[in-house]
Parts: C-alpha cells; sequence; structure tokens
C-alpha cells in the first residue's frame, strides 16, 4: 500500500482534520488524525492491518501488542493478519503495564503496533512494559509517522506513511498566540488545552 493511499483513506473517512488541535503528548497541532474515525470501516482496517502485516511475515512474530487506546484495533488486525496472539497495555496510576492477566514469555518475540506515532512515547512506554516482563520486541509499526521520521522508540519502526507535521509546545504554539481555542479529540487527558 502506497503512502499516498493511507493519506488519501484518512482524508476519504473524514480522519484528517486540520485546525488547532492539542495531542496526546501535550503538544500543539494544526492537523490532527483522527484514526477511530478511518478505522472505523472494517474494510479500512483490514487492509491497513494486512500492509503492516506483509512487512513482518518472515520476522517469526509471536505476538503483536499495542497501546491501549489508539492501537488496539489496528493491533488486533495487525496480529489477526499474522494469526499471532495480540495483547494490550494500558496505563495504570500513569506508568503502561500489562494488565488484565496479559504475560509473555521469556524472549517472546513481539511486534508493537499504534495508529500514530508523533513523539514515540506511548510506544516507549509499551516496549518498556514489555520487555520489563521478558519479552522481545523485535520491531515497532504504525498506520502514520507524524513525526517525519524523527520519533526514536529504540527498535526498527516501520509506518505505512509519514509526514512531517509541527507539533509544538502551547508556549511555541502560533495558534495559542493568535488566541485561537485549541481543541481535543483524542482520548487521553493531556496538559496544554485551554478552556
Amino acid at each position: 500500500m502506497r503512502a499516498e493511499d493511507v493519506i488519501a483513506e484518512f482524508k476519504n473517512n473524514g480522519a484528517l482534520l486540520e485546525g488547532h488541535f492539542v495531542l496526546s503528548s501535550g503538544l500543539h497541532s494544526p492537523i490532527y488524525l483522527q484514526c477511530a474515525l478511518a478505522l472505523a470501516a472494517t474494510s479500512v482496517a483490514a487492509e491497513l492491518g494486512a500492509a503492516i502485516a506483509d512487512e513482518f511475515r518472515r520476522e517469526a512474530i509471536e505476538t503483536v501488542a499495542a497501546p491501549a487506546i489508539g492501537g488496539i484495533v489496528i493491533g488486533y488486525e495487525v496480529a489477526r493478519q499474522l494469526g499471532v496472539r495480540f495483547i494490550w497495555t494500558e496505563r495504570e496510576e500513569g506508568r503502561m503495564t500489562l494488565r488484565r492477566g496479559f504475560q509473555v514469555r521469556e524472549a517472546e518475540r513481539v511486534l508493537v503496533v499504534e495508529d500514530v506515532i508523533t513523539t514515540g512515547g506511548s510506544t516507549r512506554e509499551t516496549i518498556a512494559a514489555l520487555t520489563g516482563a521478558g519479552a522481545r520486541v523485535v520491531a515497532a509499526a504504525s498506520i502514520i509517522d507524524r513525526s517525519g521520521g524523527k520519533a526514536d522508540v529504540g527498535v526498527r519502526r516501520f509506518s505505512l506513511a509519514t509526514l512531517d507535521v509541527p507539533a509544538v509546545v502551547p508556549a511555541d504554539c502560533a495558534a495559542c498566540g493568535r488566541g485561537e481555542q485549541a481543541t481535543k479529540p483524542g482520548s487521553r487527558k493531556a496538559e496544554g488545552a485551554r478552556p
């Protein structure tokens, strides 16, 4: 699947938003990728999941893991396409952990899948939770990398599409400087949204 096809899917599904947004990282950006809208179409989720899975079919992946909540749909679809187990991490008292009885074996080969990477923070936290439990994270993947390739998660990383979209701290945000209201369409509470 070509990067332009991925972006076209997001646009066609109203999932590429323009305006003034607060990202889950707390950074502000003029572009927001609402993956839930794109992945609501099961045919789109299957197509994107197959495209990510194709990159890793020869990697002997045993498990796909994703950070909740954003990575769950695409992570599950990648695991289904690979025919492997799917688990997820979630925050407990601010720390990404394995819950719900999920466990990993020592040196279990895991692929971490996320919907969108901006700073790589959720992916790094998921990798830390998995390696702390004994797994071997062999790579990370996302539908879109909005860092322009700059996000470092400590393992090989693959994305179906890469965008170089500004994401700045609120103090450096030009839209905030103009008095424009920031909105937070995502799922996780972040600092920096103005009332």
